[in-house]
């Protein structure tokens, strides 16, 4: 059995799939079906069964039932999360972001099992230090980033106790399909799509933190490399530690604008006030330094912006719609 939280949605979806292509379907879905929108990800893919985040908690605590419940379990892909940069409740954000990875690191840790789960460039803060994996270039900017950054130090705290895998992958500016429950924390690459196909126009900030109008830069990273890198991990049990998963290459948003465009075959850039509640919490410049990934062994050639739109675009054309975020 190999579990996946977060598996209903962007990352995790894709990370089934990948599965999938292996001809693995002894999967069990770990997730939080509120929206319950976010079934769709999961419609075209075959797993073996599907628990609540909640439940799944609370049965993981008594590890002999968790034995007898799950079987023998050869990889935990923890996913789930709380994903929302712009929500400050942090009691809620560390409770589901911090704590339950804790739990679930303890469980495998106990268990001798490997655990690859979901970090964030946001760790980072405004990179004035760089973005490279270690405390110096660490200073998050909001609640999210902060429970993700204090979740890695707990795993360095713990790393030289701990006899099975435990990787940590730092996902940069990820974007492509099953994206569509995440809402406003969907990527600009859907968001430019949509305001296309509703006015002819992608809006994009204007100049702000030292750059000019749509001159922000982020690596964009494509989901399937992000599922990729997941499986390339899972397939390297004696590596371990905290990797950044990007391009290494920023692109501005006038980039990113300007593939969209040129999928939808026509269309204009507008430049609207930056928002100011993201005054000094937002990432303005992020480029992942993949020395670490590199070093590891990880040859992966990621996807450029051009080529990864494309194919999103191509996809969503395709696919119903998901709607938005409950």
């Amino acid at each position: 059995m190999i579990i996946v939280t977060g598996g209903a949605g962007f990352i995790g979806s894709h990370i089934v799939a990948a599965l999938n292509r292996r001809g693995r379907s002894d999967i069990l879905v770990v997730d939080h079906l509120k929206n319950g929108r976010k079934i769709f990800n999961l419609a075209d893919l075959d797993i073996a069964d599907y628990v609540d985040r909640d439940d799944f908690l609370a049965t993981i605590h008594d590890l002999p039932a968790a034995r007898q419940a799950y079987g023998e379990v050869s990889a935990v892909f923890h996913q789930g999360a709380c994903s929302a940069t712009t929500e400050w409740d942090g009691q809620y954000i560390m409770r589901n972001n911090h704590s339950y990875s804790k739990a679930l690191l303890e469980w495998c840790a106990a268990a001798g099992t490997p655990f690859i789960y979901a970090s964030s460039a946001s760790v980072y803060g405004n990179g004035a230090h760089g973005f490279v994996e270690e405390r110096r270039c660490e200073k998050p900017t909001n609640v999210y980033a902060y429970s993700k950054f204090l979740f890695d130090q707990h795993v360095r705290a713990l790393r030289p106790s701990l006899k099975s895998q435990v990787v940590g992958l730092r996902y940069f500016n990820v974007y492509g399909p099953r994206e569509s429950h995440k809402g406003a924390m969907a990527s600009t690459a859907l968001h430019f799509s949509k305001q296309l196909e509703s006015s002819g126009i992608a809006r994009l900030f204007a100049g702000h933190d030292g750059h000019a109008a749509g001159e922000q830069r982020r690596d964009f990273v494509y989901v399937e490399d992000c599922a990729a890198i997941n499986l390339w991990f899972l397939d390297q049990p004696q590596v371990s530690g905290i990797f950044n998963v990007g391009t290494g290459t920023a692109r501005s948003f006038n980039d990113m604008a300007a593939a969209v465009i040129r999928s939808h075959g026509s269309g204009e850039v507008q430049y609207i006030e930056f928002p100011p509640h993201l005054r000094g919490s937002y990432q303005s410049y992020t480029q992942a330094d993949l020395s670490a990934l590199r070093a590891a062994g990880c040859d992966w050639h990621f996807m450029p912006i051009e080529r990864g739109v494309e194919n999103y675009l191509g996809w969503l054309r395709g696919q119903p719609s998901l709607g938005s975020a409950a």
